[in-house]
């Protein structure tokens, strides 16, 4: 069992958390809960979507060396919670800084 790749996404995760930090986008701006319900909704929507896949047989789990091998369903890796975790939050962050930076240059 390796953890290399999950402690990839948990890193990403920490420097997403580091960049809200640093610009106060998200969860350093405040907004705690909605963030938490976006990103949580977001990849709530995405297990889903992985679900249906998995079912339809279009999705399947890949091999690696790098992964923990653990599967919350079948041809679902602990991994892909992280992952979508690491996409919706950066998706977001991506917006709240685009939106900050086109109203400071709107302002000025």
């Amino acid at each position: 069992m390796s953890v290399v790749y999950l402690a990839a996404l948990v890193v990403s995760l920490t420097g997403l958390g580091l960049l809200d930090y640093r610009h106060r986008l998200a969860v350093c701006n405040g907004a705690v809960v909605k963030t938490l319900v976006i990103v949580g909704a977001s990849v709530a929507f995405f297990l889903i979507w992985d679900v249906f896949g998995i079912a339809s047989g279009v999705f399947f789990r890949g091999g690696g060396p790098w992964m923990t091998g653990i599967l919350l369903a079948p041809e679902l890796p602990l991994e892909e919670v992280f992952f979508l975790a690491v996409l919706s939050y950066s998706t977001l962050l991506s917006y709240l800084w685009a939106a900050k930076f086109l109203a400071k240059r709107r302002s000025s």
